[in-house]
């Protein structure tokens, strides 16, 4: 599962992807998302100096995306804020440790199985974009209309 920093941070990023240029205040995207203010200062720091998120201070200041939405996918966000994405360490590819049950890894199957589901949730997460989520959400929207 995810944890609720990952969770608030994607929510977070795709309400700023629903309008790129604009420039938005913590508060604001506090109550349009329903996290909390504290928590979301923290989450918006950790975008701010991976590179995702900028900010300006003053009047008219606030976070703003550095990146286009397009370029944003939900294995970084997860990476960022969970870590591996693999349900094992043997799995993992960022964070890749071997498991001490497993004599030879090439043969394991256990291994080869979770290895696999790393692979497709990877490739997944990596379609999934900003843009991408805050097209999807417009389509749920209509389709919840009629």
């Amino acid at each position: 599962m995810l944890s609720k920093k990952c969770k608030y941070a994607i929510h977070a990023l795709v309400h700023m992807a629903r309008d790129p240029e604009e420039k938005f205040l913590i508060k604001d995207i506090s109550e349009a998302c329903n996290i909390p203010k504290k928590f979301l200062e923290a989450i918006l720091l950790d975008l701010k100096r991976s590179g995702i998120l900028g900010s300006k201070q003053g009047k008219g200041g606030g976070y703003f995306l550095r990146m286009k939405p397009a370029e944003v996918n939900l294995a970084e966000v997860v990476r960022q804020f969970d870590g591996a994405i693999a349900l094992v360490s043997c799995a993992a590819h960022k964070f890749y440790e071997p498991c001490a049950e497993c004599e030879d890894e090439e043969t394991c199957t256990v291994h080869d199985a979770f290895l696999q589901i790393r692979n497709a949730t990877v490739e997944m997460l990596k379609a999934d974009t900003l843009e991408t989520l805050v097209k999807k959400e417009a389509k749920l929207k209509a389709r919840k209309k009629r």
